[in-house]
């Protein structure tokens, strides 16, 4: 008995692709599966990140303004004549204080655990 043509051409092609036109299809969904939710994902991000870094950084700012003139208004005479310039220097502990944390979150972030990760994986 004679076997059909199609069961024949079925055990040639390689399993789970039909055809070449699947193959292409194939690479292009998973080009889109890799690319598309990823920029989403960073589009949302940004989305919500920018407005709160930047309303984040006015509050600082302004904390820091207040600091400042509380310690000029606030203190009497403790800081007239040749002291007016500590207000300035107390205000800036905190200030380079923000900007150390803040470094120091960039730096040592989930950026640099993702790399340490991918690093290890390679």
């Amino acid at each position: 008995m004679p076997q059909r043509p199609e069961r024949t051409a079925r055990r040639d092609r390689a399993p789970g692709i039909a055809a070449g036109g699947d193959l292409v299809q194939l690479v292009v969904d998973y080009a889109k599966q890799e690319t598309v939710g990823r920029v989403r994902g960073l589009g949302r991000f940004a989305v919500l990140g920018a407005p709160a870094a930047v309303l984040l950084s006015v509050g600082v700012g302004i904390l820091l303004l207040a600091l400042l003139r509380a310690l000029q208004t606030e203190t009497g005479s403790a800081f007239r004549g040749n002291l007016s310039w500590l207000p300035y220097l107390i205000t800036a502990v905190p200030a380079s204080g923000v900007v150390g944390f803040v470094s120091w979150r960039i730096v040592s972030g989930p950026a640099r655990r993702a790399r340490r990760t991918t690093e290890r994986d390679a």
